[in-house]
């Protein structure tokens, strides 16, 4: 494709979290557009920032304490948690070993992402696994339900 003609291919996309132009106040203002629609669903919808994928949701909603399926609006710092999100893609950008944790050890790179049945890092609890969004979009989503807890509809968090 020609590059002038690029916007027609990819113009739909939110802002590139590793682009020389990231604006993380667009990708807030996309996320927060969207305040009933669960948060790991937002943020792989590349619409509203491009970038994150599957282990990078995971990894950034547990370091924010957030249960990936409360609703977008209910998060208490959207620019907080896009970023963690820059940061972790940033930090990780030059080599093939992904690290959430700061270790590159195997077995140590990750908090929940790939480790169900496994204790959390942080308290100890069982880590979750289900599947998130609607097929084909579906994806595999792992949490603590200790430290992501749901939260109710009055918006506070249930234990």
């Amino acid at each position: 494709m020609a590059t002038a003609r690029e916007d027609t291919l990819v113009g739909h996309l939110g802002p590139d979290l590793l682009g020389p132009d990231w604006d993380p106040d667009e990708a807030v203002r996309r996320l927060a557009g969207q305040p009933d629609r669960p948060i790991g669903e937002a943020l792989l919808d590349q619409r509203n920032l491009a970038g994150v994928g599957n282990m990078y949701k995971v990894e950034v909603l547990f370091l924010h304490r957030l249960n990936p399926w409360a609703p977008t609006g209910a998060a208490p710092d959207l620019r907080a948690v896009v970023g963690t999100a820059h940061r972790l893609l940033y930090a990780n950008r030059e080599h093939p070993a992904q690290s959430t944790t700061g270790s590159l050890r195997r077995d140590e790179q990750h908090w929940v992402y790939g480790r169900a049945g496994r204790p959390c890092r942080r308290c100890g609890s069982s880590i979750q696994v289900a599947d998130q969004g609607r097929a084909p979009e579906a994806r595999v989503t792992f949490w603590c339900p200790t430290c992501q807890p749901p939260i109710n509809p009055a918006g506070s968090r249930s234990s």
